[in-house]
């Protein structure tokens, strides 16, 4: 009789609890809502198949199309900060994984989602979102997107300034949102929102 020996499965299940353990809840993640979606959401599903087993860890996870899905304190920070409640009607910019409309969708009253050619593509419309969500790092936030936001509309995005990436966030005041730096965060930058660098005389 010859014995093999088989490699265990990952328990994902496990892998959950373990990065709200010693990922969310020591870095501040601790509202109890938050929490529990990241502990609904199975985030492998939202991940290539060849890296499923590494998408619990504390980074980026590559996924198809040059795109990335970020670090769970990436998300983490970001839910945390945006305090979304059923009063809200949240606009999202996918980063393409789809993970952060899946955490979201139950905690805001309603939630439409759309690719970053979608945010950037020239629109007339005013829209009356009141919390505005972006899955990744701009250097600037669009005037298309901004006109989508209803006054006083809150926005929680990352920001990247010289390479360094970071959470901010902002609100709509007299049609504009000042986005203002939190901590050092690891977002993927989204090159559709980077300055367009002209020639000047």
């Amino acid at each position: 009789m010859t014995l093999t020996k088989t490699r265990p499965s990952t328990d994902f299940a496990a892998a959950r609890r373990a990065m709200i353990d010693s990922q969310l809840r020591v870095t501040g993640v601790n509202d109890p809502a938050v929490l529990a979606r990241f502990l609904a959401v199975p985030r492998e599903n939202h991940v290539p198949a060849a890296t499923r087993n590494i998408c619990y860890m504390d980074r980026a996870v590559a996924l198809d199309g040059g795109r990335y899905l970020a670090a769970p304190l990436s998300h983490g920070l970001m839910l945390e900060e945006a305090a979304p409640t059923q009063d809200d009607k949240a606009l999202l910019v996918d980063g393409g994984s789809g993970y952060l409309a899946e955490l979201v969708r139950p905690l805001v009253g309603s939630l439409e989602v759309i690719t970053p050619e979608e945010a950037i593509a020239k629109t007339r419309k005013k829209g009356d979102f009141t919390l505005l969500l972006v899955d990744g790092a701009l250097e600037e936030l669009p005037e298309n997107l901004v006109r989508r936001m209803a006054d006083n509309g809150r926005a929680v995005t990352g920001m990247v300034r010289r390479g360094v990436t970071r959470l901010a966030i902002g609100r709509k005041a007299a049609g504009k949102v000042t986005l203002v730096p939190l901590a050092e965060v690891g977002f993927p930058r989204l090159t559709e929102f980077d300055k367009h660098v002209g020639w000047s005389f």
